[in-house]
């Protein structure tokens, strides 16, 4: 097993919620590509309203993932 932050393992919860997030992180952007480049998908919006939509899903999976990485205060 490898060892972090000085000798330390990650915490059971802290690498289940890791886990959980790269899977939320995936399925988001999995849905914000598919928003922009399946046009069989039901809604009716033009091709550059879906662009758009579709990066904003794509940036609100981004900015999630990122905060996977921010250290809580109390798990020092």
């Amino acid at each position: 097993m490898s060892l972090q932050n000085n000798g330390k393992q990650k915490s059971l919860k802290r690498r289940f919620l890791l886990i959980l997030g790269a899977t939320t992180f995936v399925f988001i952007l999995a849905l914000g590509l598919m928003i922009m480049f399946w046009s069989q998908m039901p809604l009716q919006l033009t091709k550059w309203q879906r662009i758009a939509f579709g990066s904003l899903v794509i940036i609100y999976a981004v900015l999630r993932f990122s905060r996977l990485f921010k250290k809580d205060p109390d798990e020092e």
